[in-house]
């Protein structure tokens, strides 16, 4: 017979057997061929094999499959979605928990998860962990299964932690508090994602709160853990400029009301000794403007640095934190002429005081002097 002939006849034989078939199941099993006639060249391209799935969750991904079919054409698999939110996407997280971490004492207790420096860069380490597959999420994805977690701990206090979940963060972060000095009370915490694409045409692209790159490498970690690290810090010394210039506004509303200030000298070099330390240490511990040198070595790690720089606005915010350390300046200064001038008039004062003493005791001897030649 003709090979419609037949096809006709398994049809039939098909179509016979639905008294023995659940409700929810097909004359014809789903697992033989899938038709298309909108193209006929392509009706065999779309087979499906058989499958040991449940039959409910296999029905719907075959409908899943059919709705991707029918708006493919004659590509049979272009069905597929290009692009999945949760397919290669890498949680960060940045903290600011000290103002000074011990990075030797950080090396030699965690040795074997320490990555090789690829630069003479040495304000802060990169750490790989390995993590345990967890669950599955979904049929063909997976969440962090089997994937490496990484740290990146820098000396002035922050560390950045990559492919790490909320309820893990405390796990890594205990580590950097054995070795860290001056923890803050309140840590700071920002969250930023990655989101890798191997078909992707640039070397990366950027989006709200995430940036997408064709391979997350050592490399990149270290320059995206060194910009969020720094992001981080310099929000906390930014916090703290801006304590002292409410702290200066408070005085000058006071001087406006009563016409003086009761602040004493102690305390205003305290302002500025603090003034002065965090100017010091978002320029040189934190290294705000030092170029990288794995950026200088390639042209895509360059890109990706510059893009966060100014996704987080770094050159902007420390200008901020430059003009409030001017206002802060221009207050200790006229603060200082102040408290001088103060101490120039007590001093005057004293000054008058030992003259008026002296003229009292020269004339007191005139008298003197008088009464005895008088006798």
């Amino acid at each position: 017979m003709g090979r419609w002939k037949a096809f006709n006849l398994l049809v039939r034989l098909a179509s016979r057997t639905t008294k023995y078939l659940t409700p929810y199941s097909s004359p014809i099993p789903y697992f033989l061929f899938h038709l298309a006639p909108s193209n006929p060249g392509s009706q065999f391209c779309c087979c499906r094999r058989f499958s040991s799935i449940p039959y409910s969750s296999a029905a719907a991904y075959a409908e899943e499959l059919d709705h991707g079919y029918r708006d493919s054409g004659p590509n049979c698999f272009s069905g597929y979605p290009e692009d999945d939110e949760e397919t290669g996407r890498i949680p960060i997280k940045a903290y600011f928990l000290s103002t000074s971490i011990d990075l030797k004492g950080m090396q030699a207790e965690h040795v074997r998860n320490i990555i090789p420096p690829s630069s003479r860069t040495s304000n802060y380490v990169a750490l790989r962990f390995l993590n345990t597959p967890s669950k599955i999420t979904g049929i063909g994805s997976y969440e962090n299964a089997g994937s490496p977690q990484y740290m990146v701990v820098s000396q002035y206090g922050s560390a950045v932690l990559f492919n790490v979940e909320d309820h893990e963060a405390d796990l890594f972060l205990d580590i950097v508090r054995r070795h860290a000095s001056g923890l803050l009370p309140e840590m700071r915490k920002d969250d930023y994602t990655v989101k890798e694409n191997p078909t992707l045409a640039e070397d990366m692209q950027g989006g709200p709160d995430y940036i997408v790159l064709k391979h997350l490498d050592a490399d990149g970690i270290r320059i995206i853990g060194s910009v969020l690290g720094q992001s981080i810090a310099l929000d906390y010394f930014v916090s703290q400029v801006d304590g002292m210039v409410e702290e200066f506004a408070d005085i000058n509303r006071r001087m406006e009301k009563t016409g003086t200030f009761t602040m004493n000298r102690k305390k205003l070099f305290q302002l500025v000794g603090k003034a002065n330390s965090n100017l010091a240490d978002v320029i040189l511990k934190v290294g705000l403007f030092e170029r990288s040198e794995i950026a200088w070595r390639e042209a895509k790690y360059a890109q990706i640095n510059e893009y966060l720089r100014e996704e987080y606005e770094v050159t902007q915010r420390f200008g901020n934190l430059d003009f409030k350390l001017k206002f802060v300046e221009h207050n200790i200064h006229f603060l200082q002429e102040v408290l001088q001038n103060r101490r120039s008039d007590l001093l005057e004062w004293c000054i008058i005081f030992l003259l008026s003493i002296e003229n009292v005791i020269s004339v007191y001897e005139i008298v003197q002097e008088s009464a005895a030649c008088s006798l």
